[in-house]
């Protein structure tokens, strides 16, 4: 994933959303909205190379994943156009407070909001965790016109956005 092949599928993907974003006709009402997953989407976990439940939430708890560009470009480009942001991670609530930090950090912000597993929502699979949140947004009365994520549980299931962008992830797949 450090590789020039890794960061070209990226930014062909971020091209193409930013492409497909500038042909909606946003209605400056606020209703219109992008969903954008958070990690090996808008921040790289490539400098936790070694997986584990513990490792993992050491890392977040750091707040030092850097941004991917591609995508750090698309969401300011979609948020120029008037999309409303949400981010929809399947990090646990109690990671909140680091997630923004490090969102925050690498110069994400004003995102409408920022959507973390709860309590509740433990050992739901990611696809129906991600498609009942997005159906939430979609019974507030938002039009879900765009889609951000690397793995397919981010963008397929239920209240789906009408086009979805997936980035590429050779390191792990989350069913």
């Amino acid at each position: 994933m450090n590789g020039h092949r890794y960061r070209y599928d990226s930014d062909v993907v971020a091209v193409d959303a930013s492409a497909f974003a500038e042909t909606v006709n946003v209605s400056g009402d606020g209703m219109d909205a992008w969903v954008f997953d958070i990690d090996e989407t808008l921040l790289s976990n490539l400098p936790l190379e070694e997986f584990n439940q513990t490792s993992w939430d050491e890392w977040v708890d750091l707040a030092v994943a850097p941004a991917l560009p591609a995508s750090l470009k698309l969401y300011r480009e979609v948020q120029q156009l008037g999309f409303t942001i949400f981010l929809l991670t399947g990090r646990e609530e109690s990671q909140r407070n680091v997630t923004v930090k490090n969102l925050k950090d690498v110069g994400y912000s004003n995102w409408k909001r920022l959507i973390l597993r709860g309590e509740s929502d433990s050992g739901t699979l990611a696809i129906v965790y991600k498609s009942e949140k997005r159906k939430e947004v979609k019974d507030e009365g938002y039009t879900i016109h765009g889609s951000s994520g690397d793995q397919w549980s981010d963008l397929l299931g239920f209240a789906i956005a009408e086009r979805s962008f997936k980035l590429p992830n050779p390191m792990y797949y989350i069913a």
